[in-house]
C-alpha cells in the first residue's frame, strides 16, 4: 500500500521536490536526505491534509516546510557556512553548455535568503501570486515585488548587466 501511495500521491510531484531540495542542498547526499525526508513527511501528514487547498499546494509547501526545518538543524549541529563554492560536479557528471548554466543557477539561488529560494522556484515552476502566497504564507501583492527584487538579485549574483 505504501508504494502506491508513492506512485500515485508523490511521484507526480517529484520533478517539484526534487528541485525545492535541490536549492536547498549543496551535495548529493544532502539531497538524498532532504529528499527521502520529504516522501516521508507526505506520507506521515497525508492524514492531515484537508482539501481546502489543492494536493500540489499542500506538497509544495510541506517540501519547503521539511527543507527549511532541515536547514535549521543543519546550521545548529554543523558549524560550517551552506554559501561555500563548491564544483558543478556534485549532482552532475555531464559538463553540456546547458548543464553548466542550470548549475550556476542553482548557485545563485543557493545564496538567497530560504524564503527567497521558495518563492523563486515556484516561480520558475510557473505559479501564479496567489499560489506562490498561498504555499509561502503571505499575501499576493507582496509577490510581485519579492520577484522582481528576486531576479535583480539573480541578475547580480550571475554577472547579467539589467535589460
Amino acid at each position: 500500500m505504501a508504494s502506491d501511495f508513492y506512485t500515485v500521491s508523490i511521484l507526480p510531484f517529484a520533478g517539484i521536490i526534487i528541485k525545492i531540495c535541490r536549492a536547498y542542498t549543496t551535495n548529493q547526499h544532502d539531497f538524498e536526505d532532504y529528499y527521502q525526508e520529504v516522501c516521508l513527511q507526505i506520507w506521515r501528514s497525508k492524514d492531515s491534509f484537508k482539501g481546502q487547498s489543492e494536493w500540489s499546494t499542500w506538497i509544495y509547501r510541506l517540501a519547503l516546510n521539511v527543507c527549511l526545518t532541515y536547514l535549521k538543524k543543519q546550521k545548529k549541529n554543523v558549524q560550517h557556512s551552506l554559501q561555500q563554492q563548491f564544483s558543478t560536479e556534485q549532482f552532475s557528471d555531464s559538463h553540456t553548455i546547458e548543464d553548466q548554466a542550470i548549475n550556476q543557477l542553482y548557485d545563485a539561488i543557493r545564496q538567497l535568503s530560504a524564503t527567497d529560494r521558495g518563492v523563486v522556484l515556484l516561480y520558475l515552476e510557473q505559479k501564479s501570486y496567489a499560489e506562490i502566497a498561498e504555499i509561502i504564507g503571505t499575501n499576493a501583492n507582496n509577490i510581485g515585488v519579492r520577484i522582481k527584487r528576486i531576479k535583480q538579485r539573480l541578475n547580480k549574483l550571475l554577472n547579467i548587466e539589467d535589460a
